[in-house]
């Protein structure tokens, strides 16, 4: 069966109904994604594969529990960064990569205008001095709180509007617009600390 002409929802009800070739679509749609938004939260190649894996058998044995009226993604990626954010507290991991996962998809970095920061240049120069920037911003990054770094990464790097962070992190839209507001202004803090 030709799965590229389906919607998730319809791949999932497939699933549900036993085939096995459904979900493999669905582990091969969402399978470099998931492990991204892992890997930028733990920055452990071995431990996101783990998680990722987890978070994939969580899903899929739940799958039956899935509404149809939201995203699929949304739920899955909920599902991964909750399954993320309870081994971070309790392994107490505190680091992240800005740069992503060597698995992430192409475009996938993140916004410095939304956070204030110089853009990328061109120049060798520039690019050593963003590339600098990018380990300066990566260790103030695995310093905010947990929910911080996940609405930031969840926002900045992985692209989702205010309502998708919302929802995968099963949170009201004001309290996700805070976090964010609040992880921005740490930031810009202890990014201030360090060019100082």
């Amino acid at each position: 069966m030709e799965y590229s002409a389906l919607e998730d929802r319809e791949v999932v009800e497939l699933a549900c109904s036993g085939r096995e070739s459904a979900f493999r679509e669905l582990l091969s749609r969402y399978e470099k994604p998931v492990f991204s938004l892992v890997f930028r939260m733990v920055r452990n190649r071995q431990l996101a594969e783990d998680l990722a894996q987890e978070a994939f058998i969580k899903a899929f044995n739940a799958l039956g529990s899935y509404k149809p009226e939201y995203r699929f993604s949304s739920w899955l990626f909920k599902i991964a960064n909750n399954l993320t954010i309870d081994h971070i507290r309790k392994k107490k991991l505190d680091t992240v990569s800005i740069d992503g996962s060597p698995h992430a998809r192409e475009g996938d970095e993140i916004d410095r205008t939304r956070l204030d920061l110089p853009a990328t240049g061109e120049t060798p120069e520039e690019y050593t001095e963003n590339r600098e920037l990018g380990g300066q911003i990566e260790e103030a990054i695995a310093r905010l709180r947990p929910e911080y770094r996940t609405a930031i990464l969840l926002r900045h790097v992985e692209g989702h509007s205010y309502d998708e962070v919302a929802d995968i992190m099963d949170l009201p839209l004001g309290t996700v617009k805070t976090y964010i507001h609040r992880g921005r202004s740490e930031l810009k803090g202890l990014l201030a600390g360090v060019a100082a």
